[in-house]
């Protein structure tokens, strides 16, 4: 088929996590709300639109985010909850087409062309999935529709929150032509800075632009870009997109300096990893932490685990291997983020074919049982357990 012919939407929900914890809580309702880490050093990861209008953002440290709203409420993040929510949303697209593409808990790609005959034509679709979120989770989306991925997702954006805006060919001069570049997927801020001085600001502006003026900037992705900003895009809507890792990461408070605080830490995170590898029935062929230093050098390392494994002790193991060896190089360094992650995925079950060390404990298996039973915070490991606190 085409990619002309086909009618893809872009599902995006309205500031999710802030809306759902707005619904769950009439207090933070039609008030500044910023989920996230509500430290010093926490880091916004959802922001609602009262507190839009004062310029805090995704992303955004907290503290700046409190310098530009003193009156900003904070939320600590409730991911299963949002999983949660997230799968009923998704639920409802798949009542109308299996090609569901999701990017995140709070969006993805559908594409509803083999669905017209059955539900209507794309803007019938569209409105009927807003309707149904709506009743189902009582939290709003909004939802562009075009004939392809790109114009699709920079339609979704236009008309926020609870919008929906419709792109075809027809309309891109008139409604993309005006808009600044930054709307283009992969036009992040490095980008713009490098285009600072060439006179490009709007979309029109980088789709007529010259190759001398876009090769400096884009190099070999300069007909890509210029092909982009012409609203062309022949990618397919893939759905079950596989996931490359699974990861958790800590920025803290203080700093740490003793090893043993790394450690506990760290164990905390490959627990954390671990967990989130066993549910999702995976396991990793690769270990990785992330080590970032008080000055905010930033700094990975990677070991094969053979056979691949999803236990808290076989990651830990090879984390703290590493971590052990970087330390060795840098002695003295004090350290305010660590992360752990696992990737080169592959399914569980495949760990059996290696031996007994790639099959999960049953410690891990009892774990998870009660964790699933009373909450993730029901049980930890007692090398995780901060000493100086009761």
């Amino acid at each position: 088929m085409a990619a002309s012919a086909r009618s893809i939407l872009h599902v995006d929900m309205d500031a999710f996590y802030a809306s759902v914890e707005q619904r769950d809580n009439p207090e933070l309702r039609g008030k500044p709300l910023a989920v996230g880490g509500t430290g010093s050093r926490g880091v916004v990861a959802a922001a609602s639109y009262e507190a839009r209008e004062f310029g805090v953002r995704s992303a955004m440290p907290m503290r700046e985010a409190l310098r530009r709203c003193p009156d900003l409420l904070r939320v600590r993040p409730r991911m299963s909850h949002y999983k949660a929510v997230s799968e009923q949303v998704f639920e409802i697209f798949r009542r109308f087409t299996p090609l569901v593409e999701g990017l995140s808990l709070d969006e993805a790609f559908l594409d509803v062309t083999a669905s017209e005959n059955l539900f209507g034509d794309p803007v019938d679709i569209a409105l009927s999935i807003k309707q149904q979120i709506l009743d189902t989770t009582r939290v709003t989306a909004s939802v562009g529709v075009a004939h392809n991925k790109l114009v699709a997702k920079i339609a979704s954006d236009l008309d926020k929150p609870d919008g929906l805006t419709v792109l075809y060919p027809e309309n891109y001069e008139a409604r993309l032509d005006p808009l600044p570049v930054s709307v283009i997927p992969g036009i992040g801020s490095k980008t713009l800075g490098r285009l600072t001085g060439t006179g490009i600001a709007t979309v029109r502006d980088l789709r007529l632009a010259p190759d001398r003026v876009l090769e400096p900037v884009f190099g070999r992705f300069t007909a890509k870009t210029r092909t982009r900003a012409s609203g062309l895009d022949d990618r397919p809507v893939v759905p079950s997109r596989a996931e490359k890792s699974i990861s958790a990461e800590e920025t803290f408070d203080t700093d740490l300096a003793k090893r043993e605080d790394m450690e506990r830490e760290l164990l905390r995170l490959s627990d954390r990893t671990a967990t989130r590898l066993r549910k999702a029935e995976l396991a990793a062929g690769i270990v990785q932490v992330k080590i970032r230093q008080a000055d905010f050098t930033t700094f990975t390392r990677q070991r094969r685990l053979n056979p691949p494994a999803n236990g808290t002790d076989q990651v830990y193991a090879v984390a703290r291997d590493l971590l052990g060896a970087w330390l060795a190089e840098n002695p003295g360094t004090r350290i305010r983020l660590l992360g752990v992650g696992g990737s080169e995925l592959g399914p569980a079950g495949q760990a059996d074919l290696f031996g007994e060390h790639g099959v999960e404990s049953p410690v891990d298996n009892t774990v998870d049982e009660i964790r699933d039973r009373f909450g993730s915070k029901a049980l930890g490991r007692a090398r995780t357990m901060d000493r100086d606190k009761p």
